[in-house]
């Protein structure tokens, strides 16, 4: 391959691997918080896309307005989804309970029972069909750098996660509940002790996450043109995989251990077929598994 080539498997890779680095963050913020894995962020993404598609079906308003009210029904289903599959398994009385296996599957399980049943909803709502997103909407307009050709959906999806990734550190590290958030993620207990609200601290978690995952799967919805009730998992799975390699609690591990896999992916479907580019983030999980068994970017904590 020239190096044209290189350079345009690059920007391609690099939109994909920002698309599962804000899924990751999400995965990464809740089991920093409370130490499980979420296992229905995958339906996050789908409904922040269906939502954005109801809202253009709908009421045709001007893409800024689609962004705005996918930001808040990603932000509202990540609320319903901690009522009805997180809290009422949640106990920090004390330091068994936080380290009941118990806990950690029952949260496991629900989480998992809520992504089958938002799935199928979803299916039996709209079809196991594509559905098409208008015209008008889609960010598929080439756009030549020399001898790279990037649409404007790669530049919105370059601009809109570093925007998204530059808002959480101003959450997390500027504002009041974002040290609530941190504070929870170090030692639950000891927030409670110093009178931090753990429950808002943990809503704020999976608000903020769900938040990313919505916008993630608008932005591939409107750069593909075409969104579906299982567009979730594959997704799902690779930001999973980025949190596991960049040490499970670490954020700028998971966007790092993300964008390695966007790019790795992008540069294999010149070698091989595309249906075969899913092996190459299995193979850096089992590998990082072998000789980073903590995470490239992990320290030493107990894990699920």
């Amino acid at each position: 391959m020239d190096a044209s080539v290189w350079l345009q498997q690059l920007v391609n890779g690099l939109s994909i691997g920002l698309v599962y680095a804000l899924m990751a963050i999400g995965f990464t913020l809740i089991f920093g918080v409370l130490n499980v894995v979420n296992f229905a962020h995958g339906e996050i993404y789908t409904v922040g896309a269906f939502i954005g598609l109801l809202v253009i079906t709908w009421l045709a308003p001007p893409l800024w307005v689609v962004l705005l009210v996918v930001l808040a029904g990603g932000g509202l289903a990540g609320w319903l989804l901690e009522r009805m599959a997180f809290r009422p398994f949640r106990r920090f009385r004390d330091e068994a309970s936080l380290k009941s296996k118990a806990m950690r599957e029952a949260t496991l399980l629900s989480s998992l029972a809520v992504s089958i049943i938002v799935r199928e909803a979803l299916e039996l709502r709209f079809s196991g069909e594509m559905q098409t997103i208008a015209q008008r909407y889609l960010l598929q307009t080439p756009i030549q750098f020399g001898p790279v050709t990037i649409t404007d959906g790669n530049l919105i999806i370059f601009g809109l996660s570093a925007l998204s990734l530059l808002a959480l550190q101003f959450v997390l590290y500027r504002t009041r509940i974002g040290m609530g958030i941190r504070a929870v993620s170090s030692n639950v207990l000891g927030a409670q002790f110093v009178g931090i609200d753990t429950t808002r601290a943990i809503v704020a978690t999976f608000v903020v996450g769900s938040v990313l995952g919505a916008i993630a799967g608008i932005m591939v919805g409107l750069y593909q043109g075409a969104i579906f009730p299982h567009m979730g998992f594959e997704p799902g799975v690779k930001a999973f995989v980025a949190m596991v390699m960049g040490g499970l609690s670490s954020i700028p591990g998971a966007v790092a251990c993300a964008l390695l896999l966007g790019v790795s992916e992008s540069v294999a479907t010149q070698f091989f077929s595309d249906g075969w580019k899913a092996l190459v983030s299995y193979s850096f999980l089992l590998l990082t598994l072998w000789f980073f068994p903590n995470g490239i970017f992990g320290t030493q904590k107990e894990k699920m």
